[in-house]
């Protein structure tokens, strides 16, 4: 996805190239026929920009103090984190919670800073990306129950060494 008056510079990593890029070779297209996680690491870094040109707090709050705060950064048990990006007017909100470790956690509590319908928007764990598909059956809803001082929150499903990014709907 190409934005107006800018070129794409591919490198590699945008599908999972197992050698390191070279500025005097051609990438390994190749890999991308040699199974479905080279196609799955493209779809995903598709859908990640997608998603970072649609939602308005992963790029105007880039210098405000207000446009990143952390949910949760103190959960090295179980090696879990989650943060909130917003715009100056929170009328964009994106949470994003990532487990950094191989096992999948089932009712995993995190904080929200707002009520309503919170849509999964990517789930880096799809089976669409080569993952395991864990996942929270597109979104879930805030229950009126505070934690990280927050005054909402909700049960997630967290898969394997995954980052899920949620916005909420209506906002």
């Amino acid at each position: 996805m190409a934005l107006p008056g800018k070129k794409l510079l591919f490198m590699g990593g945008e599908f999972g190239q197992p050698n390191e890029w070279n500025a005097n070779a051609e990438l390994d297209w190749w890999v991308l026929e040699a199974g479905p996680y080279h196609r799955g690491a493209q779809r995903f870094v598709e859908d990640l920009n997608k998603l970072y040109l649609a939602e308005p707090a992963l790029w105007e709050g880039d210098y405000e103090f207000d446009g990143f705060f952390w949910v949760d950064c103190s959960d090295q048990e179980s090696s879990v984190l989650s943060f909130v990006r917003q715009n100056k007017e929170r009328t964009s909100r994106v949470l994003v919670i990532l487990n950094l470790t191989p096992v999948a956690r089932y009712q995993y509590r995190v904080g929200l800073p707002q009520g309503g319908h919170w849509r999964e928007a990517l789930n880096s764990d799809s089976a669409i990306y080569g993952g395991s598909n864990v996942g929270n059956l597109g979104g879930l809803t805030a229950q009126d129950y505070q934690t990280h001082n927050q005054p909402f929150s909700a049960e997630f499903a967290l898969p394997p060494l995954a980052v899920m990014a949620f916005t909420l709907q209506g906002a």
